[in-house]
């Protein structure tokens, strides 16, 4: 077999190939046994008609047009990887020579993954929630606990956000009362936009003994209803003093004000860490989306998309939700929920297209142990050898992606380490805190940032054994093309 690739313009290459004919005569002899199971002939046990009695009976045509079907896609798999054709896409394949005899010849023409440039990610950004704690948050964790021992006093003056409201509610649409909106005695806070959108809107300024009456739609209505609120008492919440002795008294492993407030400052801390650092990985991959100023390929979009989609359905099953049933109830067509996940998955596509660049300019290498640790992984990650997980991605060519998995995780790993953090207002985070470790050594365990590699988010991200063993090229796809090209 000879071949050969010529680059054409929009990211797609035509790959030439030719077949000698002695070569192919071993596919037409396949498809000949192939034949020779399916037809029954006078005197032949089954399986067992000689190719020249075929050839005989029912001509080289359907032998030498199921060798084409079978042989071309695999001729094109081994030029593929031959020539390292990254493809993208199910090729289109049009058989050139050798329909009816003599060397069979093809071309494909492939959509190629493109190989971009892109500018500033030695210098990112990213930002992230604010990880410093304020006396607003000491406050609010403090007024949280003193709240769960906080009475209600009486207030004479109107109304504000965040007062309860001891009221009669009435409702009526066309003279007849809404079904659970009329009720006695009600204790309402403001500014938990229950009954209607408005309904606090109405509230704030009013005084006991005050009569409200105005028309609102009710949550989950379009239909608007009369309202009459009549406002028994405005109350405020009143929280305990904070002493020593209330901290002694409540708060379990604390005896002062001093000593609990110190440990829900460190608290806070951590859990404004744990934030950050949850978002870092997603805010790194939209960062270098933003990097990416070209139309990604649709194929590579569908692709994550599809991918996408089965994982959710996968994911409800797993914990035993209908899937169609989960849609029905929140409204959702199967268009809707799809398109819905398209935009995470243009991202992920420029996300792997960003991170390979940043292979290609920082020169990232996988070495062999760099591969070893990685089939290592996967074995214990799904209870195989080590041995059996490299065997199954060298026995479906999957070995290759598998660099570019690594390679690229190695990619992220440096923006993780050399993008700047800072939070809403500017102000630098501090990239050792949030990373977990010394930013510059590489063999620390992985940072909790840097579990939201783009590698999880693209399409080709899942790579487990049992992704290997269904890696075959895309060439392969094209079986389903070639019954349709032989012009």
């Amino acid at each position: 077999m000879k071949s050969s690739v010529e680059v054409l313009e929009d990211n797609k290459v035509k790959v030439y190939v030719e077949v000698e004919e002695a070569e192919f005569d071993k596919d037409i002899d396949k498809a000949f046994k192939q034949l020779a199971k399916e037809v029954n002939l006078p005197g032949f046990r089954a399986g067992k008609v000689p190719r020249k009695v075929l050839e005989a009976r029912v001509g080289m045509g359907p032998a030498r047009e199921q060798a084409l079907r079978d042989s071309v896609p695999e001729y094109l798999a081994q030029s593929v990887k031959e020539h390292d054709v990254d493809l993208i896409d199910t090729p289109e394949v049009e058989i050139t020579g050798g329909d009816e005899t003599g060397p069979v010849e093809f071309e494909a023409i492939c959509a190629v993954r493109p190989i971009i440039t892109i500018e500033g990610f030695e210098a990112l950004t990213v930002e992230l929630p604010s990880v410093e704690v304020t006396d607003d948050d000491i406050d609010d964790a403090r007024n949280t606990e003193l709240g769960r021992e906080a009475s209600l006093e009486a207030v004479d003056r109107p109304a504000e956000t965040g007062d309860f409201l001891t009221i009669d509610l009435a409702a009526h649409r066309d003279g007849e009362e809404v079904l659970g909106l009329n009720t006695e005695d009600f204790s309402y806070e403001i500014g938990q936009g229950w009954v209607t959108e408005d309904f606090d809107e109405h509230l704030v300024g009013a005084t006991a003994g005050d009569v409200l009456e105005f028309e609102s739609a009710p949550k989950g209505t379009e239909q608007k209803a009369d309202f009459t609120v009549t406002v028994q008492t405005v109350q405020t919440r009143q929280l305990p003093e904070l002493t020593d002795a209330w901290v002694d008294e409540n708060i379990a492993e604390f005896d002062d004000v001093e000593s609990w407030t110190e440990s829900l400052r460190e608290s806070i801390a951590e859990q404004k860490l744990g934030m950050a650092r949850q978002q870092a990985g997603t805010k790194i991959n939209e960062a270098l989306a933003e990097l990416v100023d070209i139309d990604v390929p649709e194929s590579m979009v569908s692709a994550d998309l599809n991918q996408r989609v089965q994982g959710t359905i996968q994911q409800f099953q797993a914990q035993g939700i209908d899937f169609e049933q989960w849609m029905q109830a929140t409204g959702q067509d199967p268009e809707s929920f799809i398109e819905g996940m398209r935009e995470q998955s243009e991202t992920a596509v420029k996300v792997d297209l960003a991170l390979r660049s940043i292979v290609i300019a920082r020169d990232i290498q996988v070495s062999d142990d760099d591969l070893e640790r990685e089939y290592a992984r996967l074995a214990m990650q799904y209870g195989q050898k080590a041995k059996d997980i490299r065997k199954a991605y060298e026995q479906n060519d999957a070995v290759n992606e598998l660099v570019a998995q690594l390679s690229k995780s190695q990619a992220f790993d440096f923006i993780v380490h050399s993008c700047e953090y800072v939070d809403v207002d500017g102000n630098s985070i501090d990239r050792d805190a949030l990373i977990g470790h010394d930013h510059d050594d590489r063999d620390e365990a992985d940072t909790a940032a840097a579990d939201d590699t783009a590698a999880d988010d693209t399409a080709a991200d899942d790579t487990a054994a049992d992704d290997a063993a269904a890696n075959d090229t895309a060439a392969d796809d094209a079986s389903t093309d070639t019954d349709t090209t032989k012009d």
